[in-house]
């Protein structure tokens, strides 16, 4: 298909959380697919619909909301995960399946054990079910940069012939190189009838750092689909993150000619999402959307960039949804401004969640010198429903020092007033004040990671607190912010403490809505 336009799948919410930690609820998962429909991506994988009811319930309310993109699930090559991703997928405009089997001589020895005939045979008959069921049919070979480039045309070929509408070339353990990979899609369009039909497809993955590098080597030599993720996010180093390959495109226009329907003023405000929902932080390096992205300390360079901004920036923080202006509003600013600044920073809000967050804002405007954009995005990040009650943080008083153990007093206040007052001490802070909440709730959390960062610069700055727990064998992950960095630690806890309580009272089913069982990769 000769075209300039390259469709963008992202698959966030399928390989990207697939990442250790990064497993989402569905409430969480149903925010995150309106911000990549906002983003106008083409293609969203909302996840393996087999691997768990959870995955499926997901993937059924994505493509229920029906917001514009694609709606993709992932499936092996077996009746009973295609008819699932069917099921789950069919209530969108616009649905595809997506079937992979692996085609390496590796996999196929050790993880399959199947001739390369069979692997052929699994593949059509796949291709054919899914075409039976929905005429929008990806496959991909697993393992494809591995494979013998004789044998890996003849499965695509396969595969065209099948009905497969778009064909996707994954480096699944990110072991290509950008000319080697050049040299693979060159000869399959030399090598295979009916290429130019479909649509071919690149998935790379980052563990040699070069899977931006080498899914644009695959666009210069043909492919018109690229796999990406948010940040980068997924399994081990990594995937192809979207916005530095949608940004590269756009940057380079002059040398690549071609464009993505990507609004590029919505991946600042989607990073930062998607970092806050799933607790990977972005680095401050990280190209595109790190802090450090658009900072200039070097006093050459900002002598340079006083003169013109092009000296050393070839693109501006306009174009990814960085307002210009770091410092806003304050303790006077009203509702009215307060929603305009974010909506400009590209979260949308229903009516409750904006009151929350400006009541939240109002308290910190009183306690804070200046306001950032980081503050309110670090407020927006947490005024989520589902940190809601039914216990609420009165008062948190601890006591530390050299040598001793810290002692924390906190008061919990609950929907009909009642609080519940606590003491108990730790070896820190921390500990002392998570032992506490565990003593009140009676939820015995075990902790199994803990991350502090600062949401803006200066000593009045927030902290944001991310905790990652285990409870009854399931991980669920809380989220906290305050200047008082055990205070957001606390907030974290608690939010933990009350998902499972609202479970346990209400038979609410809102832990991550994925396992680790029979997860799949290409």
């Amino acid at each position: 298909m000769a075209t300039n336009h390259i469709k963008i799948f992202d698959t966030t919410l399928r390989d990207g959380e697939q990442a250790p930690g990064c497993s989402m609820t569905l409430r969480e998962k149903l925010r995150i697919a309106k911000a990549l429909a906002d983003l106008n991506v083409d293609i969203i994988e909302a996840g393996f619909p087999a691997a768990s009811p959870g995955d499926f319930a997901a993937v059924k309310a994505i493509a229920e909301e029906n917001r514009g993109p694609i709606i993709c699930g992932l499936a092996r090559c077996n009746v009973e995960d295609i008819e699932k991703v069917h099921a789950a997928v069919k209530g969108a405009d616009n649905h595809r399946i997506h079937v992979f089997v692996a085609t390496s001589a590796i996999h196929r020895e050790y993880k399959l054990k199947m001739a390369k005939e069979e692997i052929i045979k699994s593949a059509v008959g796949a291709i054919s079910l899914a075409k039976s069921l929905c005429d929008d049919v990806e496959f991909s070979p697993e393992d494809a940069s591995r494979t013998e480039l004789g044998y890996l045309a003849e499965v695509v070929s396969a595969a065209i012939e099948a009905g497969a509408t778009t064909v996707n070339i994954p480096d699944t353990v990110g072991y290509t190189v950008p000319a080697e990979f050049d040299n693979l899609f060159r000869y399959l369009h030399e090598h295979v009838a009916g290429i130019n039909d479909i649509t071919l497809s690149v998935h790379c993955h980052n563990d040699l750092g070069m899977a931006v590098a080498n899914s644009l080597a695959a666009v210069a030599a043909g492919a018109r689909q690229i796999e990406c993720t948010i940040n980068g996010i997924g399994e081990r180093a990594g995937n192809c993150s979207l916005e530095e390959v949608v940004m590269a495109i756009k940057t380079r226009n002059e040398f690549y000619d071609l464009q993505t329907g990507v609004d590029s003023t919505r991946l600042y405000p989607t990073a930062r999402l998607v970092a806050g929902i799933t607790g990977m932080q972005i680095p401050r390096n990280k190209a595109i959307v790190g802090e450090n992205a658009f900072a200039h300390e070097a006093g050459i360079h900002q002598h340079g960039m006083l003169q013109h901004a092009s000296t050393y920036e070839i693109m501006s923080p306009e174009s990814i949804g960085i307002s210009k202006s770091n410092l806003v509003l304050g303790k006077h600013s009203g509702r009215h401004a307060f929603r305009n600044r974010v909506k400009d920073l590209g979260f949308d809000l229903e009516d409750f969640e904006l009151n929350r967050a400006f009541q939240e804002f109002k308290k910190l405007a009183d306690k804070k010198k200046d306001m950032y954009d980081g503050d309110i995005e670090a407020i927006i990040m947490n005024v989520d429903n589902s940190s809601a009650g039914p216990w609420i943080l009165k008062s948190l008083q601890i006591t530390s020092a050299t040598g001793e153990d810290a002692t924390a007093n906190l008061c919990l206040i609950d929907e009909h007033g009642n609080e519940l007052q606590k003491e108990g001490v730790g070896d820190g802070p921390v500990e002392a004040a998570f032992s506490v909440l565990v003593d009140a709730s009676g939820v015995d959390l075990t902790l199994k990671n803990f991350e502090l960062h600062s949401a803006t610069a200066g000593e009045d700055a927030q902290g944001e607190a991310t905790v990652t727990v285990e409870f009854n064998g399931q991980p669920y992950r809380g989220q906290g912010a305050s200047q008082d960095i055990v205070e957001a630690a606390c907030k974290a806890y608690l939010e933990v403490i009350n998902r499972i309580l609202r479970r346990r009272e209400l038979g609410m089913d809102d832990s991550p809505v994925s396992n680790d069982v029979n997860r799949a990769t290409i």
